[in-house]
């Protein structure tokens, strides 16, 4: 195979296009190892595309890296030797082809064609034989192909299939693993009448409060967005904010803010509300959206762990950086860029923010940990060892109606553990954690 320089792997196509451009996305994700949102963001190429193009841009990444197990099987089935480092840009426009042919039901002649001349156009005249013959070959064999793969095992990483084994046993982890491989519904939380609400967008109401629609279209083209009637939130990671109860006038820090969700239910439930995130652009970003609900909040940009308020206060809500593996339904590119190790680094971040969260709280205060993530120790346990310690807290069960009776999400310790293959009759929900506790001394 031709050696392929380094300048050309990095070359862009003189009119951007939405598979060009997520040619390059997949890059910076699987090989500079960003978020596929920081990718997004740094992406200036995605700026020059249509809204229906950037749409269509993030959904082929996005099936790429959920899928991306299967379709590396495929190509090495195909392939008599594997496609070398530094053939990594053809693989990715590989990959973007077969996720169109054989996920997206792209016609195949459309998506044989866009790949190929996508090779071309990137430099790579040399390969367009070879990337011609693979999808051509995968269009007539690959759904049989596809008919026989084990889904869920082939896309989940083995450290995480081994970690839910374990935590949840072997059928739910493959129920979990199987909910990954779709594209979440958008998820909203409103301010006002959720019924009414849910007419007006076309979407149900959960158990829980939330409203789901299905994903897809303009988010800000929906009624009541530029108002600020409402905002996205996953179902899940709307319940931490309101196990406080009724916190009208009350003084609550929101820890690691942003994005802001859980910010602006504690504002608009009344409550005075400090919100602190490391981040100056993250905060930017949620400042912006609060203004568009006409929420007031105090932002604060400071590390948690060494931050401290002039008086202690009623309320601490701590949702803790973590692993963000309960939402790689949300967000595919997390089984490719998390590890073990990020586990345990995690974690002992996540113990210093709890002991900064404490120290914060007055005696009888409440504080609400959470965490967007499956793993044991990033949840339960970390709790567990809180309380070992001696830590001066006494952890409050939650009740069955304060989770639209969804009883299923609550652990027998009285916790909040939600898993994506929950509530399979409203199509699943993100996989979050949280545990009430009030200061005792």
């Amino acid at each position: 195979m031709p050696r392929i320089a380094e300048s050309t792997l990095l070359k862009s196509s003189p009119t951007p296009t939405a598979r060009g451009v997520a040619v390059d996305l997949l890059g910076t994700v699987l090989r500079r190892r960003r978020s596929l949102d920081d990718a997004i963001d740094e992406a200036s190429d995605l700026q020059l595309l249509s809204v229906r193009d950037r749409a269509f841009a993030r959904l082929l990444v996005a099936t790429v890296l959920r899928r991306l197990g299967q379709i590396d099987a495929l190509i090495a089935h195909c392939l008599a030797t594997p496609l070398p480092p530094r053939a990594s840009v053809i693989h990715d426009m590989l990959r973007l082809g077969i996720a169109q042919l054989l996920f997206l039901r792209t016609p195949a002649h459309a998506a044989v064609a866009t790949t190929v001349d996508l090779a071309d156009a990137r430099g790579f005249t040399s390969h367009k034989g070879l990337v011609n013959a693979v999808l051509r070959r995968l269009s007539q064999d690959g759904p049989g192909l596809v008919a026989q793969q084990d889904a869920p095992r082939l896309n989940t990483p083995k450290w995480l299939w081994n970690s839910w084994t374990g935590a949840y046993g072997a059928i739910e982890c493959r129920r979990i693993a199987e909910v990954h491989l779709r594209e979440a519904p958008l998820d909203i939380t409103v301010r006002g009448d959720r019924t009414g609400w849910a007419e007006r967008l076309e979407a149900i109401l959960l158990p829980s409060g939330t409203i789901r629609r299905a994903s897809g279209g303009a988010i800000a083209n929906l009624p009541g967005y530029t108002d600020g009637a409402w905002w996205v939130q996953d179902a899940a990671a709307a319940i931490p904010a309101r196990l406080f109860g009724d916190i009208a006038g009350k003084h609550v820090i929101d820890l690691c803010a942003a994005p802001g969700g859980k910010t602006a239910q504690l504002a608009s439930a009344g409550a005075t509300v400090t919100a602190l995130d490391r981040s100056p652009r993250r905060l930017d970003r949620m400042s912006a959206n609060l203004k568009r609900m006409t929420l007031k909040v105090e932002m604060v940009s400071a590390d948690a762990i060494t931050w401290r308020p002039e008086k202690k206060v009623w309320g601490v809500l701590l949702d803790a950086p973590c692993t963000a593996t309960g939402a790689i339904r949300r967000h595919p590119d997390v089984p490719h860029l998390k590890t073990p190790d990020d586990v345990a680094r995690l974690a002992a971040v996540q113990e210093r923010l709890l002991t900064a969260a404490i120290d914060m709280l007055e005696v009888g205060g409440t504080l609400v940990y959470c965490t967007c993530s499956l793993e044991p120790d990033e949840g339960h346990k970390q709790i567990e060892n809180l309380l070992a310690r001696g830590a001066p807290l006494q952890r409050v069960p939650v009740r069955g109606e304060e989770v639209g009776g969804l009883t299923e999400f609550i652990t027998a310790s009285g916790d909040i553990r939600t898993l994506p293959s929950h509530i399979p009759e409203f199509d699943g929900i993100d996989g979050f954690f949280a545990s009430r506790l009030v200061r005792t001394a």
